[in-house]
């Protein structure tokens, strides 16, 4: 086919052969187009795939189906089943209830005694040390007393020389005493005029006065030397009681100054193997305590160990420590084997009262009650993942007329009793008064279960 050239125009030829059989690509080209039921069968959307699928959705809801039921099954048989009780019981007692009240504190010696110089001065020598046991009267340390002899000497001289002066007030004395005597004499003749009398009279006076400031002189003297040596006397320090050094805070060489405030060199404790626990006692529990009671305490430095005391004091003034109110009880601890040191720790149970053949029941028993039987609740999903709890139920709080209820066990069930309760150690409370003997057997817990 020939083309004609025009201006302005485009010119192509197309040549058009017959396919070739050998061709595979002629042969793809000449197939015809995938009709409706191939897509559907391609993309499952068939029948025969409709019916798989739905199938295999049917079986799955069978599984889930019967998963359910199962739950429902279980859940139902928990709930709806018969249901069995087996309660503890424990038997009602006749014992001894000794109800005690809790206390803490600290160990401490009978008599403590800090030990300070009176005067100031060097520290000489020291001639204890910590845990030394000293008798009373005792060195315990002694100051420099250079300065003191040196007074004591001055002092003795002064002494010495006031006593010369006694002597010649007393010569001068006896002098003009013969003097006065004379003139007198004299005067009383008629030789020696008035007034040579009175000059004698004055003299004799004037000496007699002399002596009297002499023996004065003698005793200011005598009072400094006495000082002087108090002063020496107080530069040996002494053990004023009979006991141990808890505590030394002097060293050779240092300088003690007690102007102001006596600084504290000695701690001693009298007597170790008597000591007193002061010991913490709640407000709440002050009503109940007495001097006199009987107590134990314990201490951490000797785990399992009991130790007995007796309440001495009980302190009227309070102590309060972040709003809390507590008295102080002291208590006498014997300590001969001094195996309690000063400042432990104890914990002490007093005895504040002891009721012997009490009958008592455990405390769990006041606080018991049986459970309440429920009406089973209708199936739905959400009680089965969601259980209901049964509703708590208290036997705590006593009746307005004071009585408590608990329970017996008579015949495999519980029988309800009204006591009037006593006192209680914690543990065990005593029974006054009620429906309850010796023997019984009152309901502490009990255990509900599917039978």
């Amino acid at each position: 086919m020939a083309c004609k050239s025009a201006p302005r125009r485009i010119c192509a030829v197309i040549h058009v052969y017959p396919p070739d059989p050998d061709n595979a690509l002629d042969q793809m080209n000449i197939q015809s187009p995938p009709g409706p039921a191939e897509i559907e069968a391609m993309l499952g959307l068939d029948p025969k795939s409709r019916r798989k699928r739905r199938g295999r959705r049917l079986l799955w809801l069978a599984l889930l189906a019967l998963a359910l039921g199962g739950i429902a099954w279980w859940v139902m048989a928990g709930q709806g089943g018969g249901k069995a009780i087996s309660y503890d019981t424990a038997p009602a007692e006749t014992k001894t209830i000794v109800v005690r009240v809790q206390a803490t504190g600290n160990i401490q010696p009978t008599t403590e005694v800090e030990v300070s110089s009176e005067r100031s001065g060097v520290i000489r020598t020291v001639n204890v040390k910590a845990n030394s046991v000293v008798k009373k009267g005792d060195v315990l340390a002694e100051l420099d007393t250079e300065r003191l002899q040196a007074e004591l000497a001055r002092g003795k001289a002064a002494l010495a020389a006031t006593e010369a002066r006694l002597a010649d007030a007393k010569a001068t004395l006896n002098e003009k005493q013969i003097l006065f005597e004379r003139a007198e004499k004299l005067s009383a003749r008629g030789v020696s005029s008035t007034q040579d009398l009175d000059t004698a009279r004055a003299a004799k006076a004037r000496a007699e006065a002399g002596v009297v400031a002499a023996q004065a002189d003698i005793a200011v003297a005598k009072a400094d030397m006495a000082m002087t040596e108090t002063d020496l006397t107080k530069t040996r320090i002494l053990s004023p009681v009979n006991g141990i050094v808890l505590k030394r805070d002097a060293e050779p060489g240092q300088t003690v100054a007690s102007s102001f405030q006596a600084p504290v060199l000695f701690t001693l404790a009298e007597d170790l193997a008597h000591m007193q626990l002061e010991a913490d006692v709640d407000e709440a529990d002050i009503g109940a305590v007495r001097e006199g009671q009987k107590a134990s305490f314990t201490v951490d430095a000797y785990p399992g160990k009991s130790f007995p005391a007796v309440i001495d004091t009980i302190e009227y003034s309070p102590e309060v420590t972040d709003n809390v109110v507590t008295y102080k009880a002291v208590l006498t601890v014997d300590n001969d084997e001094l195996l309690l040191r000063p400042g432990m720790t104890a914990t002490a149970q007093i005895v504040v009262q002891e009721v012997a053949d009490a009958l008592a029941v455990p405390n769990a028993a006041l606080r018991y009650t049986p459970p309440k039987e429920q009406k089973q609740p209708g199936f739905s999903v959400m009680n089965m993942f969601i259980p209901r709890m049964p509703p708590a139920r208290k036997n705590t709080a006593p009746a307005a007329d004071g009585t408590r209820t608990l329970y017996v066990l008579e015949n495999g069930a519980p029988k309800e009793v009204t006591v009037h309760v006593g006192v209680t150690d914690g543990k065990d409370t005593v029974i006054e008064s009620g429906g309850v003997k010796p023997g019984d057997e009152v309901i502490i817990s009990s255990r509900t279960s599917g039978t």
